[in-house]
């Protein structure tokens, strides 16, 4: 193989790559959806059959639970596949890489 088929071969299963991650991502948030419509409209459906007002039904933390727990869930997978990371980025990854090799450099001027 030539090193340009190379370059593209690999450049190809990378993006093959990103791609499943966002079809995974695209895949979970509309289960996510679907599946947190029905669980609110059955609490809500199941709560008001205990004599519930719709108000009482729907403002429930019972009703909101499965979306909130699982919505951080899906909150962290989007992180992931989108690359955002507000505690690790690429800046604070280039800031860390110059400090070790600037102690380095400092305990390499020791021994001169």
């Amino acid at each position: 193989m030539e090193p340009s088929s190379l370059g593209r071969r690999s450049k190809q299963v990378r993006a093959k790559k990103r791609i499943e991650q966002l079809k995974g991502f695209y895949i979970h948030l509309a289960v996510f959806v679907i599946v947190n419509i029905m669980v609110i409209t059955g609490a809500v459906v199941g709560n008001m059959g205990n004599g519930e007002s719709f108000v009482e039904a729907f403002f429930n933390f019972g009703t909101f639970s499965t979306f909130f727990f699982w919505g951080i869930g899906v909150v962290f997978h989007g992180a992931k596949v989108f690359s955002y990371n507000p505690f690790f980025s690429k800046a604070w990854e280039e800031r860390q890489i110059q400090k070790y090799m600037d102690a380095d450099k400092n305990e390499m001027k020791k021994y001169l």
